[in-house]
Order: structure tokens, then sequence, then C-alpha cells
């Protein structure tokens, strides 16, 4: 009746998702899509704009999974503009996933790291929906 001295039941272990491989054209057309995008951000000169621009190659790098290029055109974007639409939580995302890099290789100091950075996100997006800013 309430499971005692039941035998569990083995849950199999989740494997982690790899990301689906884009097609050489899709490759192609986000890498002229980011080219395009940073000639139009070297001319521009509002901060809104290249908020939205920085966020927009941000979220282009993280999709060819390039996430070096993808963390610091995404925290440009937050730099210029705070808010939590799509770029925030891609940003979010791609803390998550080196902070688990790190704990699979056990480097706690890269842990604390992008800890920190995770929790610098919360405060943005308290801050955000405290001034009801996105």
């Amino acid at each position: 009746m309430f499971g005692f001295k039941k035998k569990k039941k083995e849950v199999p272990k989740e494997v982690p998702k790899e990301m689906p491989s884009l097609s050489e054209e899709e490759c192609t057309r986000l890498q002229q899509e980011i080219k395009k995008l940073e000639q139009e951000l070297a001319s521009c000169e509002e901060s809104e704009k290249q908020a939205k621009l920085f966020e927009q190659i941000g979220l282009d790098y993280g999709d060819l999974d390039e996430i070096e290029q993808a963390i610091s055109a995404l925290e440009n974007s937050l730099a210029h503009k705070e808010s939590i639409g799509d770029g925030y939580k891609r940003l979010m995302s791609l803390y998550n996933r080196k902070r688990g890099e790190a704990a699979r290789k056990g480097d706690d100091q890269g842990i604390d790291y992008y800890m920190g950075k995770m929790d610098d996100m919360r405060q943005i997006a308290k801050k955000v929906t405290i001034n009801g800013n996105n």
C-alpha cells in the first residue's frame, strides 16, 4: 500500500542532449547575418539599438555554438540596456552550461565564477522586473 519493502525501480540516467548540428547552408547564413549586424553596429550610435544588435549577434553566435563570442556579445547587449528577453535567457543558459563544464572538470574556481555571473543575472532580472523595463 505505501511502498514499504517494495523493490525500487531503477531510473535510467539522463543522457545529455546534443544540440542538433546546423547544415552548412544555415551556418553560412548565420555568419553572413553576423557580418551584416556587425557592420550596422559600427555605424550605430543609439544605445538601445546597439543593445538589440549585440543581442542578435549573440543569439546567432549561440546558434553556431560559438560560446565565448555569444557570451561576449550578449554581455555587451546587457551593458547597453538591461532587459530580460531572449538574449538574457540565452546568456543565463550559456553561463549554466559553462558552470556545468567547470563542474565536470572539477574546476572550483570556474564553478564559482559562473555562479557569480548567474547571480549577477538574477540581480538584473530583479531590477528590470521592479522597474518595469523590458
